[in-house]
């Protein structure tokens, strides 16, 4: 897959899951039942324990139902690993130039994070397919309408804040898809192994997302 077809898949989705657990049991089928409820996408983040294996392990089992990436990256090198292991995009919390370049000559998304529009505008110039706005929380919805003035090109995804009830908020505001961790993959039903209830959650979340496609 080229990562244009990667980014439209980002975009048709509208979702990426974050991933994020202490514990690597179950999370193959934690990213399957995703997939079941319409969350097509997830990042797998590197603080869970073993998450090469777990990316390697949802690749095999998988393969091209879920677009799959590493969360909390954070140098080049390890963008590498996580590419090697079937990874075919690269969120990180902040704006390293080393991995966007990195993630450009493999032709592989890259959604840095950055907080403010000095940060924004830098990491999109820098070659970054989305710019994750994190803790968007701190921010709310208004902050992507604030920016949509001036910066209508870059490609903005909220990540932290993004729950049921903010979702359709924050896609009215000009964000083109959503990072949903806890709120998703609620670590409570992870550890129960309560995967139709995270299949459940998906549904809820891809209906918001439908629901504001219709209307636009």
């Amino acid at each position: 897959m080229s990562r244009e077809t990667d980014l439209q898949r980002v975009l048709d989705c509208g979702i990426v899951a974050v991933v994020r657990a202490p514990d690597p049991a179950g999370l193959v089928e934690v990213v399957r039942a995703l997939a079941d409820g319409g969350v097509t996408v997830a990042e797998v983040t590197l603080t869970v324990p073993g998450a090469i294996d777990v990316i390697r392990e949802a690749k095999k089992q998988l393969g091209d139902r879920v677009l799959l990436g590493a969360g909390t990256v954070l140098d080049p090198e390890t963008a590498r690993t996580v590419f090697l292991a079937g990874a075919e995009f690269i969120v990180s919390p902040a704006v390293n130039l080393d991995v966007i370049r990195l993630c450009r000559r493999y032709d592989k998304l890259v959604m840095p994070g950055a907080f403010t529009p000095t940060e924004i505008l830098a990491a999109w110039e820098a070659g970054a397919d989305v710019v994750k706005v994190f803790p968007a929380e701190i921010v709310g919805p208004a902050f992507f309408k604030a920016l949509r003035g001036p910066l209508p090109q870059i490609k903005l995804m909220p990540t932290g804040g993004v729950d049921l009830t903010t979702a359709a908020e924050f896609l009215k505001a000009g964000a083109v898809c959503l990072g949903i961790g806890g709120q998703l993959v609620d670590p409570k039903l992870v550890a129960a192994r309560a995967f139709d209830a995270i299949t459940a959650t998906a549904r809820q979340y891809v209906e918001i997302v439908k629901r504001f496609k219709a209307k636009g």
